[in-house]
């Protein structure tokens, strides 16, 4: 079945041009040009990126919403919710976590970034001839609120790339990415070397992005909750949020009161309210 090009964002729109008119030839090429750098092809890396060329695509499923003070009607087009891949939804995951961990797991403590850095040589073949090890541990960013905290803790797990540091050159068939201090520096490469970087970071299915330790450990914080320790002792006995499943757009309008969350999420990233009629401000409901 043939794609349908529809860009949701135009902001992604050089991502998304690049991924949707090559990403079959980056298929086709991949086992002769990419496998013995990139190992073989994992069957996520092509779900990942269909299910993101067809996040926000009405003809891949939508709501349709209408106010009911001035019958005002539009479409709510239903996302890929893809990890650490589609720039929109990735966004809204990462305001999601940054309030979780902010509201509910940090202690009301100053933290500290501490970062290790291995040398470049371990992914080359230089690394016997190598005199100086290259190992490194940074500590000096320190975070005193929980807001400065959150913070720290988004950045940790950003986009694989920063949609405003690229540059496409048509005529050359290449991307650029900005680089460095003041992003002076700029690299080069073509349509399939970009896509199969981009890829290489995909994660797998059930891949842990971020592991908690210590006082944040899941284990301790269910000890500290089944002793019912007061949270003023240790200052972290907040109940974990329990997960709940997605009931969709429908069960959100229906009843708005569990779609808050959401709708706060996408009111930061989008700076939009999708419960809010755009022509009266009234609230939205699902139109059955």
């Amino acid at each position: 079945m043939a794609r349908i090009y529809h860009p949701r964002h135009p902001e992604r729109t050089l991502f998304y041009r690049v991924l949707f008119h090559y990403f079959d030839r980056f298929l086709s090429e991949y086992e002769s040009r990419f496998e013995r750098e990139y190992g073989f092809l994992r069957p996520i890396i092509k779900e990942v990126v269909e299910r993101y060329l067809d996040c926000g695509n009405p003809r891949c499923g939508f709501a349709r919403i209408r106010c009911p003070d001035c019958g005002e009607e539009r479409l709510l087009m239903f996302s890929c919710k893809t990890r650490g891949f589609c720039p929109s939804c990735h966004a809204k995951r990462l305001e999601e976590w940054g309030e979780w961990m902010r509201e509910t797991l940090l202690l009301d403590v100053p933290h500290r970034q501490v970062v290790f850095t291995i040398p470049k040589t371990l992914w080359a073949e230089r690394i016997l001839s190598w005199r100086h090890t290259g190992f490194s541990v940074h500590s000096r960013v320190r975070a005193k609120t929980k807001s400065e905290t959150e913070r720290v803790g988004k950045y940790m797990i950003r986009p694989v790339l920063a949609l405003e540091r690229l540059s496409f050159l048509e005529p050359e068939g290449k991307v650029g990415y900005r680089y460095g201090q003041d992003r002076a520096e700029q690299e080069m490469m073509d349509y399939l070397e970009f896509i199969a970087r981009v890829t290489s970071h995909i994660p797998d299915k059930g891949q842990v992005f971020v592991r908690y330790y210590g006082l944040y450990a899941n284990a301790h914080r269910g000890k500290v909750r089944k002793a019912s320790i007061s949270p003023l002792v240790l200052r972290m006995a907040e109940e974990e949020l329990k997960p709940v499943p997605s009931k969709g757009w429908a069960a959100l309008i229906r009843k708005p009161h569990r779609g808050l969350r959401s709708a706060a999420m996408i009111r930061k990233v989008y700076e939009i309210d999708p419960m809010l009629c755009p022509k009266c401000g009234s609230l939205v409901v699902l139109m059955e």
